[in-house]
């Protein structure tokens, strides 16, 4: 009988906890690996939690072989841009390294396919702000080059007899559960929806607007703002895919434009009923002027047709689910 069993590390985390119930949804057997560094026990909803890290082989190819697993969803990393510009090599240790032993132990425990958690990161500043998967990959941060990595590991271990992977590079994850059973609930987060709404909730003081001199149309940052429901959903297409015989790939997942800070701003500002406080502040060490998707191979390859592409939605879930954070 083919084993169908997945394991999906960083599952607790934001975006993994979104995918796990859409997997859990589906009838899928899963099983949750994440050390609860930045995730949290109660976002696991349908599946055996084990707690630990990617970097442990041991427990890894134990996890492997005890629930036969033949898939393998691989968020777990750190995501923060300044803070890899600070301490790069934390970023290698855990995002770089972390992955090489996950894949050994992969490898080893003959895993069909792996759908990984990678990046617009490693893109840097594409000419235009718009980025191909065909555009070169040049990371201005350490992020970026960590999850670069990890993609040409992947990309030689297949080419190597190993897993067959779709690659996902994510644009700017924002949102939350529709039904509010999930969210975004990570302390001190800098996601800007999120620090959006904990400011207009008064849960923070003003939020800071890094760089409002950028040549864009407003001066501040524009980015390609992608609702988690969305992005959570383009995993298991990827899943559908690879099951399917799909060969390995590395898709965009953006909506293919872009909104600057201060429209997102307005829109959480819309979504709560009064404007959110701001200040400006110089630009940010590793943040390119804008980035947005050019997404038509990922509709194209795996089918994927986005339900959320609507800047207010995405405000108001994230606010519904700030306001849940109160209660």
């Amino acid at each position: 009988m083919t084993r169908r069993s997945i394991l999906v590390t960083g599952g607790a985390g934001y975006i993994g906890s979104h995918v796990l119930l859409q997997l859990v949804a589906a009838g899928e057997r899963v099983v949750v690996l994440d050390d609860l560094s930045t995730g949290f026990a109660d976002a696991v909803l349908g599946a055996e939690l084990s707690v630990g890290n990617v970097a442990d082989q041991a427990l890894v190819a134990r996890l492997l072989r005890g629930h036969e697993v033949d898939t393998v969803l691989h968020f777990a990393a750190r995501t923060i841009v300044p803070e890899s510009v600070a301490d790069p090599l934390r970023y290698y240790a855990n995002n770089t390294c972390a992955t090489r032993n996950l894949l050994e132990c992969c490898r080893d425990a003959g895993v069909a396919q792996i759908v990984f958690s990678s990046s617009a990161a490693v893109y840097g500043t594409p000419p235009g702000g718009i980025a191909r998967e065909d555009t070169p990959a040049a990371p201005i941060n350490p992020y970026g080059s960590s999850k670069l990595m990890s993609e040409w590991m992947l990309r030689d271990l297949a080419a190597a007899g190993g897993p067959r992977y779709v690659a996902l590079r994510y644009f700017n994850v924002a949102g939350c559960d529709p039904a509010g059973r999930i969210g975004q609930s990570t302390a001190h987060a800098t996601l800007l929806f999120k620090v959006a709404c904990e400011a207009a909730l008064g849960k923070r003081g003003a939020l800071s607007i890094f760089g409002t001199d950028y040549p864009t149309p407003d001066g501040t940052g524009v980015r390609d703002y992608i609702h988690v429901d969305d992005l959570a959903r383009a995993h298991l297409d990827a899943l559908r895919y690879l099951r399917a015989g799909g060969a390995s790939t590395t898709l965009n997942c953006g909506y293919g434009h872009g909104y600057s800070v201060r429209e997102v701003l307005a829109a959480v500002g819309r979504a709560h009923g009064a404007p959110v406080r701001c200040v400006e502040c110089p630009r940010r060490a590793g943040d390119p002027a804008s980035l947005v998707a050019e997404s038509a191979q990922i509709r194209t390859t795996l089918g994927w047709r986005p339900r959320h592409d609507d800047l207010d939605f995405i405000a108001r879930t994230a606010l519904a689910w700030e306001k849940k954070l109160s209660g």
